[in-house]
């Protein structure tokens, strides 16, 4: 075994992959076969599990609650537009037919358009300074919407709002894969991503509570939502500047064994090379192998829904609840579950170390839930389970985001490919807002029959090809192992082996 010092790093100098042709003498636990032999220490197997524990531990408290707490705020400002249009934002600014849905569109175009060069930017200069830098925009954009006066007015400031968000997501998922394994990252996103759902919930608590201020300040109640949540976005993305580190290399709160530690654990076990610098042309080959095209044919089924929920839960509910005000109250426990379904969900995928099966369970309750929902005739008669059936739409859209973005970023060891491959997926799902807020039509309220069945449609689709997938990948490892003479899998081979992606010999698919 290589030597170890103090905080349990290898030496992995020596660890390579041999052929055939070199000396028959090998390690007793080597992994043999007609094609490569594997060392165990060339594994991406734990180095110290003590030291790699406590390490993890320091990640989770000094990044994830604040890269949460930015995410709170970017899912509020992104869906706080639901909350005002329950308070009459529609009539106050004396909107046509349809621009209420123009003006949740619009915010698509632009969240698709500029989040690869954003995301590339963000690689470029680092996601701890261009990830403030989008919240302090968003969070002013926010801020402006309370001055709006017209449609033109809030339909130029979403187009703003889509550009500041737009390479937000995939820069922060981009920003842990450079702390965390393959293996730790789904529960960390999850945490990171139950934001979003306590912002939903939040929201809801939020605008209940604002919409009950009487000031003469201002001439709507909405407009003190959009005042609240832009302030308090501005002022925490002026203490994320100067807090988030540039990489564990730069991290104040380790010392100089941790971040070699830190350093050897993404060099094993998530990128091919530590802080690879940025070219396009190399990072745009993830776009040559066709396993990308069904994860981005995922990413469109799980858009729909997703942007169902979070864009119209208020208005699905709004049909179980004859006192407009405490609408919002009601999306608050649907969102809540929502969270913990994904923690639950993301915690077990990690721990078992596959993606695809809790994927499709995910699309399985979008699926479910919204076709409960549509078939309700009703829903005063059967309250509990029209409600019950909004908690599963919940369910069903948190869950598949996370572990969906973790699957395809735990399979590319390029640093470049990953982050072109999660700018364009990630946009692309919410793009598929275009669908859920133009399925939403005001003239089939308050069944909305037409969008439910759509978006149940989407789920449906979406669990049949995460799982042809899944299966795909795992026929291939199984093939791979057959022709190598080998029982590898994905945790059995270091991702410094793997910048070629499946070219490689020993590549295994994270399932």
């Amino acid at each position: 075994m290589a030597a170890v010092n103090s905080v349990g790093i290898a030496d992995f100098e020596s660890a390579k992959v041999q052929k055939d042709n070199v000396s028959s003498k090998r390690h007793s636990n080597d992994i043999e076969s007609s094609h490569v032999v594997i060392s165990e220490e060339t594994t991406a197997g734990v180095i110290d599990r003590a030291a790699e524990k406590a390490l993890c531990r320091k990640f989770d408290f000094r990044l994830l609650p604040v890269l949460a707490i930015m995410y709170l705020f970017n899912a509020l400002d992104k869906g706080n537009l639901g909350n005002a249009q329950t308070a009459g934002l529609s009539k106050d600014l004396h909107f046509g037919p349809g621009q209420y849905n123009q003006i949740v569109g619009i915010f698509f175009v632009p969240y698709v358009l500029f989040a690869p060069p954003i995301a590339m930017l963000g690689k470029k200069f680092g996601p701890a300074r261009i990830l403030p830098l989008l919240m302090f925009c968003f969070g002013s954009f926010t801020l402006l919407t309370a001055t709006t006066t017209n449609f033109g007015g809030i339909f130029a400031l979403r187009w703003f709002l889509g550009v500041a968000e737009s390479g937000f997501f995939p820069l922060v998922i981009y920003y842990q894969t450079t702390f965390y394994r393959r293996g730790e990252l789904a529960r960390r996103l999850a945490i990171f991503y139950a934001a979003s759902n306590i912002a939903n919930a939040f929201s809801g608590l939020l605008a209940f509570g604002v919409f009950q201020i009487k000031s003469t300040l201002v001439d709507h109640p909405w407009r003190w939502l959009f005042i609240v949540e832009g302030s308090v976005t501005v002022c925490f993305s002026i203490f994320a500047f100067f807090y988030l580190p540039r990489s564990a290399a730069e991290a104040r709160f380790l010392n100089e064994e941790e971040k070699a530690l830190a350093y050897r654990r993404i060099q094993i076990d998530s990128s091919s090379i530590v802080n690879e610098k940025f070219v396009l042309k190399d990072s745009l080959r993830v776009f040559k192998r066709p396993t990308t095209y069904g994860f981005l044919i995922i990413e469109i089924c799980l858009g729909v829904p997703l942007q169902a929920v979070a864009l119209f839960l208020p208005q699905i509910v709004q049909r179980l609840v004859d006192d407009t005000v405490t609408i919002n109250l009601y999306t608050v426990a649907p969102n809540v579950t929502g969270a913990v379904m994904l923690l639950v969900l993301a915690f077990a995928s990690d721990s078992l170390r596959i993606r695809f099966p809790f994927v499709c369970l995910g699309f399985a309750f979008t699926f479910i839930g919204f076709i409960i929902y549509a078939a309700i005739q009703d829903v005063h008669a059967q309250i509990r389970v029209a409600y019950f059936a909004t908690f599963m739409m919940c369910w069903g859209t948190s869950a598949p985001s996370v572990l969906l973005s973790t699957w395809y970023n735990n399979n590319v060891a390029h640093e470049g490919e990953r982050l072109t491959l999660t700018s364009v997926g990630v946009p692309l799902a919410n793009l598929m807002g275009l669908v859920a807020s133009n399925v939403f039509q005001e003239r089939d309220a308050p069944k909305y029959t037409p969008a439910l069945i759509t978006t149940a449609c989407f789920g449906a689709t979406g669990c049949l090809a995460a799982g042809s997938l899944g299966l795909f990948m795992l026929w291939d490892n199984k093939r791979r192992n057959r022709r190598q003479g080998v029982n590898l899998t994905a945790k059995d081979v270091p991702t410094l082996q793997l910048r070629d992606g499946p070219r490689v010999a020993e590549f295994r698919w994270f399932l």
